[in-house]
């Protein structure tokens, strides 16, 4: 089992060491309808809900000028970069080992290296599709197509998709210094590279709902 210790230790340098983690996410609010509302004030419930749902998580150190509260819905283009995110993180888990080793030239030795969860799950550059994602998942209460039914799913599939992105972030860090910690080894890479892939699988299964959710409209 992984030692907690390890886990926050390897969190805080990973913050550090990269900085790219998102610095907003969306936490499930208590949606908890009045039997006398009436159907057309929902939206603003959720608005008004889903404005005081945000924790701070980690400040980036690559931060553009402060940014107003998002007031408008996604993009087609905000869209289509979950959508193509989480195609990366399908082709990634379908090819795990491939996409998890890395082999010098010529022949050269070949070692297990987590740097593609990294970059799947949006944590390596800027120009990764999910990179600060949930800036995009901030502006979906502002839809005016989305399925009402569907928000507190979507609140739920948010908070998940943080807890994934911030483990895996983890153990894919931890897995590229555990061979030259005392005691470690390409066991211990081997270890913390498949716990990375356990959060990526989880990762997957949230963005699935997220996605769901902003791509079908109310029946």
């Amino acid at each position: 089992m992984v030692r907690p210790t390890i886990i926050l230790s390897a969190a805080a340098m990973a913050s550090c060491a990269y900085a790219f983690a998102p610095q907003q996410v969306l936490s499930r609010n208590n949606l908890v309808s009045s039997t006398t509302a009436m159907q057309a004030s929902r939206r603003d419930f959720f608005i008004r809900a889903g404005s005081t749902a945000l924790v701070t998580l980690t400040t980036a150190t690559i931060n553009s000028s402060p940014a107003v509260a998002a007031t408008t819905p996604p993009t087609a283009e905000e869209i289509e970069r979950i959508k193509v995110g989480y195609k990366n993180i399908q082709y990634l888990l379908d090819n795990w080992e491939q996409e998890t080793t890395v082999c010098r030239e010529n022949g050269g030795e070949c070692k297990r290296d987590a740097d593609a969860a990294r970059r799947a799950m949006g944590l390596r550059s800027t120009t990764d599709p999910l990179f600060q994602i949930e800036k995009v998942f901030n502006k979906v209460k502002y839809m005016e197509d989305i399925d009402l039914d569907k928000l507190e799913q979507f609140f739920e599939a948010t908070e998940d998709w943080n807890t994934a992105m911030n483990m895996s972030n983890s153990m894919a860090f931890i897995s590229q210094f555990a061979e030259y910690n005392p005691g470690g080894g390409k066991d211990e890479v081997l270890k913390y590279l498949n716990e990375a892939e356990i959060q990526v699988k989880l990762a997957e299964k949230a963005l699935s709902v997220i996605l769901d959710c902003v791509t079908s409209s109310p029946q």
